[in-house]
């Protein structure tokens, strides 16, 4: 007994010694989501989307007891992410890759309450979205935007969102690093100007906003790493970014994206040296469109483009990627070699959307399963197509016969007999006199290089 008082009585001295610390203390980051969730949504998607076959065996099982393999079949997945409302009237800012192409979208709020929502536009390159929840006679709390441009390296950084779908989940760090570039999954391009966060972001906090201590949305919440080969390393987009084009997706339903009129190849060692430059990355301008922003600014063939403002060029994708943060009109300063020397140059960047009114518009090919264009400029510039190159470019596709986005077809060939594709009208022309069971060949311009696509017509 006499060991059971003494052992109280230890604790009460020790208790006395080391009193409960910080009593009063509430951290800031309970009130910033206080605040904000519930302007926070979890995005539930519905999507058609339409597979090939990829394994040979499930293709000779297929045809053996099926007859004929079909181009594709179409079902219907399930996806999830995350968004929040900037808009009283229930406007939502999410990522392209949550909701493009969606056949139905609800929401989810904070209390429990979901709704259905409607794809007012956006942007796949960009990956910026706008929803907008079908409630007219109801007011949603919003969020406010910050300034990502006075973002700073080791300041407090919030995420709010739905990993893995449990909703509504906070996680905190800081501010690693900004203005980062890392490659898309699918290889079409680079985000670039990223900021980096140590908050734990993981699949399902897509679309969901990055928060300062303010409760200003700082970014939008994009993309990881794979957690294989690193662990706390998310990136945002930079709210900034998206506040420039959102005019635009609101009125428009797309984005108006700059233009700066050239075409351009990646710059090797070899070519560097034979060219006697000193960089050994950047984009190296092949030609300049005449009348382009490029041209008005002096810009020359032979010129390497190492820099847009501050941000480092190492790569036509990279260019093509930078370009295409900035809107028309604005301007920036390129810092270029020509013949040795290091120049900069300023430049006021034109509308693609422009170029583009020269085009006698998109048309969809339902044979080969795409829709296709004449060449714009701005086609020029992105796919990095020579001025040599003519045919049609491919703006959409479902994949049927392997065609991509950005894909030049110049020639058909239809059971030995050739088509010479120089616009639009050729090409559906061709197309009308296939049949059941003819042999085709599509020659293509694809990533610098020509190749065949060739395939038995299948209706």
């Amino acid at each position: 007994m006499k060991k059971f008082f003494l052992t109280i009585a230890v604790v009460l001295m020790l208790t006395s010694v080391f009193p409960y610390v910080n009593p009063d203390y509430e951290s800031p980051i309970v009130n910033v989501v206080e605040a904000c969730a519930p302007a926070v949504v979890k995005i539930d998607v519905v999507k058609t989307v339409k597979t090939s076959f990829f394994d040979p065996y499930f293709e000779q099982f297929f045809k053996k007891w099926f007859g004929e393999l079909p181009p594709g079949f179409e079902r219907q997945v399930a996806s999830l992410g995350s968004g929040f409302i900037f808009d009283p009237e229930g406007y939502i800012l999410t990522n392209y890759h949550v909701v493009g192409g969606a056949d139905n979208i609800t929401v989810t709020m904070l209390d429990g309450s979901k709704y259905d929502a409607e794809y007012i536009g956006g942007d796949e390159e960009l990956d910026i979205a706008v929803i907008k929840i079908k409630a007219s006679d109801k007011k949603f709390p919003y969020l406010e935007f910050g300034d990502s441009d006075k973002v700073k390296i080791g300041e407090w950084a919030i995420a709010i969102g739905n990993p893995l779908g449990f909703q509504h989940t906070v996680t905190v760090g800081v501010v690693s690093a900004t203005n980062r570039r890392i490659p898309k999954p699918d290889g079409s391009g680079y985000y670039v100007g990223l900021i980096q966060t140590d908050a734990a972001i993981n699949p399902g906090n897509s679309g969901g906003p990055l928060l300062n201590i303010h409760g200003e949305v700082i970014g939008i919440n994009t993309a990881i790493v794979n957690p294989q080969e690193a662990v706390n390393l998310g990136f945002a987009i930079p709210i900034n970014t998206v506040k420039k084009f959102l005019d635009t997706i609101l009125t428009q339903k797309k984005v108006e994206k700059a233009y700066l009129g050239v075409t351009v190849m990646n710059l090797t060692e070899e070519t560097a040296k034979a060219l006697g430059l000193e960089s050994t990355s950047g984009a190296l301008i092949t030609s300049v469109q005449k009348g382009s922003p490029a041209e008005k600014a002096g810009l020359k063939e032979g010129d390497v483009i190492l820099k847009v403002d501050d941000q480092d060029v190492r790569s036509h994708e990279e260019l093509v990627s930078i370009i295409h943060t900035y809107k028309p009109g604005d301007t920036a300063v390129l810092t270029i070699e020509r013949k040795g020397k290091i120049m900069k140059v300023q430049v006021t960047f034109g509308s693609s959307s422009e170029e583009e009114k020269t085009t006698t518009g998109e048309e969809k090919i339902d044979v080969l399963g795409i829709t296709v264009s004449n060449i714009t400029p701005a086609d020029r510039e992105t796919y990095s197509i020579p001025e040599e190159i003519n045919g049609v470019i491919v703006k959409e596709s479902t994949g049927k016969f392997g065609l991509q986005k950005g894909d030049v077809i110049t020639t058909v060939y239809v059971n030995g007999k050739r088509y010479d594709i120089n616009s639009v009208e050729d090409l559906k022309k061709v197309t009308s006199i296939v049949k059941n069971g003819d042999y085709i060949a599509l020659y293509i311009y694809r990533n610098g290089a020509k190749v065949f696509v060739s395939f038995i017509y299948q209706r």
